[in-house]
């Protein structure tokens, strides 16, 4: 959707030499009792102090995803006002959070946020399309099912292979060669192990170490895990 007609080129970052986040696949279930109610948890996935545009987040859909069958809800084009939003509330006190790279927002930004226009909406997506987003957008958050349809995507990030360095490339693929995923930022910022739980607390019998089935990939898709741009002698 980002390809200019007469080249391969992504017309955000005006080149081809884009690498791809590691990230989670998601797995909603309607009508769960043994899980606690999916609160909203309106963020933003990229720093607040380090402004301007950075990465394009996304998430392939996989299933029929009309109003009710849970996903991604968003307020579509408040990225725009993002670092007034930022400069207002640079002194209110932060949602704890897990890596700087994230940004929880409280009721009192959100009301902010919808006085000047901007309120939520849920996207609808048929199996299979892809959605992309500037990182810096603010609130957005997933729900769950409320149908019969079991939600499932996979979320995956873009960035130009040049905003890597040589030791995120290097950390990229000790991570791709162990099987272990990464947040939304292609550059590897965060590696995480994920460990699946069952509602008693203990690990789900059905984890494992990496794939079934280890990743057969083409040229192109090589490329975009940026194994091919360490250079030699890193």
């Amino acid at each position: 959707m980002y390809s200019d007609t007469d080249s391969n080129k992504c017309r955000v970052y005006g080149t081809d030499d884009l690498i791809v986040s590691f990230d989670v696949v998601n797995v909603q279930w309607p009508n769960r009792k043994d899980a606690p109610p999916n609160k909203r948890w309106a963020h933003q996935d990229q720093d607040p102090e380090r402004p301007g545009f950075r990465c394009l987040q996304g998430l392939v859909n996989l299933n029929e995803n009309g109003p009710d069958d849970g996903g991604l809800v968003l307020m579509r084009g408040a990225h725009k006002i993002s670092e007034e939003y930022h400069t207002t509330f640079k002194d209110e006190e932060r949602i704890w959070q897990w890596t700087n790279e994230w940004y929880g927002y409280k009721d009192t930004g959100l009301e902010w946020l919808k006085e000047r226009g901007y309120d939520f909406e849920k996207v609808c997506l048929k199996p299979g399309e892809l959605v992309i987003w500037d990182s810096r957008l603010p609130p957005h958050y997933n729900v769950a099912p409320k149908g019969d349809k079991v939600r499932m995507c996979v979320y995956t990030c873009y960035a130009p292979a040049s905003t890597a360095t040589q030791e995120d490339l290097i950390k990229k693929k000790a991570a791709f060669d162990a099987g272990i995923g990464s947040s939304h930022w292609p550059q590897c910022l965060q590696s995480v192990k994920w460990t699946a739980m069952r509602p008693d607390g203990t690990p789900c019998p059905a984890n494992r170490d990496g794939p079934k089935n280890r990743p057969q990939l083409n040229e192109r898709e090589f490329k975009l895990t940026g194994i091919p741009y360490i250079r030699a002698s890193a």
